[in-house]
């Protein structure tokens, strides 16, 4: 079996030839010239990362941010660059020992509104588009972490972190080198930071280029917006007057901020400063509002049930001269996101996944008509309307992130950006398939098989089976900095990614029957795909593995109690592993109540008895097969208390089993040389369980 890293791992020997101009910049994928045509751990952290793609007001250029990785100094560099939407070449605009974040075009076109740490602090910043006549605009105490312009350029609203409890030193300021917390409700921590601050909305005046006359809008309330820990500014909207700035918030705390999901609109006015709730009596996620360009109506993503964070997310649009309410995707059994209006307020664009493909739709105000635009094997994440064209970003399993010039009429796509093609024209990418396997239930379910690069039919692989997570994140045309199929297949190993009963793209019925179910169908659906697809004469049927994070650790400690010998490896990362002590350490409990049915200690609940039945650690007397288990410390929403237990529970069998633990990561990995170490033991365990 051919593996390319297990010579020494850093074997692949990256030369740099000139690739940054400064010590505390990253590698640009243009100056890298590879050893081998086979992905490495090292090449995948090489790539650019484009990021926050905008049009300026005239639909001439596009703006966007490219991160760029230093693996020597653990960092990323972040930098601005401009880039015609008639095609050329795209030119930075800034570079500075600092990243660049948060840019925005001024609604003149003439600035380029951005945030950086220049002065010390995270301040917003104003520059030419050509790159000269950087202006600092904002002098505030503390972090500012998003801001946008009103359109009339009179007002920025920004976003930044407030202090609205008081702590214990400030109730006993005797205590000095004291060092503690107390809580009373629930909430008080979140993801991967306990809270402290709440991100609140300030709006500044305009004068002589500096922000002024500048007022918290939430002043002394104790919640958030943008919603953590995903949102961004995107969740705030200025009216086309400049006079109403539309918010997305939960008005909730402790226990009831803990069990729902009813997040609302608000709209505050400038002139009044009135806050009137937009979508009183919606009880789901309401997010992400946008204006039609002409004011008259407000079209956001909506989803209907308090608690139920996967539900179906539906295009709403209120019409605000006469109040009437629509849900525009009522007959649309698909979710939408990234709304984009057209300029003649006429069609809203958005992106929707439709059987593992995220791609391009419009919806017709008038005649209420949805137009699918784009069809490939690709994942469309933004679209913007541009005259005649639509400007995209789009990936697939074996490119990353790319700018798009997008043909409406045609769905034909047109690179623009082309950050990574000197790195990928030196790569060597497995064929990647779509195939449709019976299930246990006589369903047909859509599985990806990715191939290793220069596969020959007529040798034997071995194969990995991936596990999504969520549990309802679509397994779609992803690329991913960790999970990413194209390493798995440069390794030599056959990678089978189900899209198994739980996840979005194939209606509502197929995503909703998990909930209540865990370690019942959609397991069933992973051994159906693992057991069709390694029929093949080219597949070793000894030298299987299961991987997976999130919900897929969690299918992993299931599987491994479950698996009648399928499997030679497993690998977890932060996966649930017993769901009783899980539903109590974790905090989104809207969450844990609605997808495992309510409380383990509701007897006369008969779905929540039936979901904590099937905890994976009832089945440890199971376990024969070694595991890798992988945990941040930081890990918040699923415990790394859950890893440990899983890992001293096979160790105690005598299984063999290794802990790998990441004190400074959450439920992701995040840091390049983290993210590297990943990789490594990630492959060495299989290697060594599937050689």
């Amino acid at each position: 079996m051919f593996r390319l890293a297990r010579i020494l791992p850093l074997l692949l020997v990256v030369s740099l030839l000139g690739c940054k101009k400064k010590a505390d910049e990253g590698y640009r994928p243009d100056a890298l010239r590879l050893s081998s045509d086979r992905m490495t751990p090292e090449v995948l952290w090489s790539f650019g990362r484009i990021s926050n793609v905008q049009l300026s007001p005239d639909k001439s250029q596009i703006l966007f941010g490219i991160t760029n990785y230093n693996i020597e100094r653990n960092k990323g560099f972040r930098d601005l660059y401009i880039l015609p939407v008639a095609g050329g070449t795209y030119k930075e605009i800034t570079n500075t020992a600092v990243n660049e974040a948060g840019e925005v075009w001024r609604p003149d076109g003439k600035k380029i509104g951005f945030l950086s740490r220049e002065s010390g602090s995270m301040q917003l910043w104003e520059i030419n588009p050509d790159g000269t006549g950087k202006w600092q605009v904002s002098e505030i105490e503390g972090d500012i972490s998003g801001f946008n312009y009103s359109p009339d350029m009179k007002h920025v609203a920004f976003i930044k972190e407030v202090k609205v409890k008081s702590g214990l030193n400030e109730k006993y300021p005797d205590l000095t080198k004291a060092n503690a917390r107390t809580y009373d409700d629930l909430m008080y921590r979140h993801w991967d930071e306990w809270v402290e601050t709440f991100t609140h909305i300030f709006i500044a005046t305009i004068k002589k280029g500096k922000l002024a006359e500048i007022v918290d809008i939430m002043e002394g309330q104790p919640w958030e917006s943008p919603l953590k820990p995903n949102g961004g500014m995107e969740q705030i909207t200025w009216s086309p007057d400049g006079s109403k700035v539309v918010y997305t918030c939960r008005k909730k705390q402790g226990k009831e901020y803990a069990v729902s999901t009813n997040s609302d609109l608000y709209q505050y006015d400038l002139v009044s400063g009135a806050t009137i709730n937009l979508t009183d009596g919606m009880m789901g996620y309401d997010i992400n509002p946008a204006f039609s360009p002409d004011g008259r109506y407000l079209a956001w993503e909506s989803m209907e049930r308090d608690g139920y964070e996967a539900d179906k997310n539906r295009l709403f649009i209120l019409d605000l001269q006469n109040g009437t309410r629509i849900d525009a995707t009522a007959q649309f059994d698909q979710n939408v996101q990234a709304l984009a209006w057209t300029d003649d307020n006429k069609s809203i664009y958005f992106i929707s996944d439709f059987q593992a493909n995220d791609e391009i739709y419009r919806y017709n105000i008038e005649s209420r008509d949805l137009t699918k635009i784009t069809t490939g094997i690709q994942d469309y994440s933004l679209v913007l309307p541009a005259g005649n064209h639509l400007i995209a970003v789009r990936k697939s399993m074996s490119k990353p992130d790319e700018i798009y010039r997008v043909d409406p009429s045609t769905g034909e796509a047109a690179e623009l950006s082309f950050v990574n093609k000197p790195l990928l024209d030196q790569l060597a990418m497995g064929r990647v398939e779509s195939r449709w396997v019976n299930t246990t239930d006589q369903k047909q379910m859509k599985v990806w098989v990715i191939y290793p690069p220069g596969f020959d039919a007529s040798k034997k692989y071995p194969a990995i089976l991936y596990c999504g997570g969520g549990p309802q994140n679509t397994v779609s045309q992803f690329w991913s900095y960790r999970w990413n199929f194209q390493m798995m297949a440069a390794r030599g190993y056959i990678v089978v990614a189900p899209n198994r009963r739980g996840l979005p793209g194939f209606g509502q019925e197929w995503l909703e029957q998990i909930s209540g179910d865990y370690g019942g169908q959609n397991m069933q659906d992973y051994l159906s795909a693992i057991d069709s697809i390694s029929n093949e004469p080219y597949i070793d049927k000894n030298r299987l593995g299961a991987v997976g994070a999130s919900y897929g650790g969690f299918s992993v400690f299931w599987l491994a109690g479950h698996h009648n010998g399928r499997f030679k490896a497993f690998i977890a990362h932060d996966g649930m592993f017993n769901l009783e002590s899980s539903y109590l350490e974790t905090e989104e409990m809207w969450f844990v109540n609605w997808d495992l049915g309510g409380a383990y200690w509701d007897s006369t609940n008969i779905i929540a008895q039936r979901s904590f039945a099937n905890s994976p650690h009832r089945f440890v007397n199971k376990w024969d097969t070694p595991i890798l288990v992988i945990h941040g410390e930081k890990d918040y929403r699923i415990s790394y208390t859950e890893g440990m237990q899983a890992f001293n529970a096979a160790r105690l069998k005598n299984i063999p089993a290794r802990l790998l633990l990441f004190p400074e990561e959450n439920h992701w990995v995040l840091s390049a040389q983290n993210g590297i170490l990943w990789q490594r033991e990630f492959f060495g365990w299989l290697d060594k369980y599937l050689e």
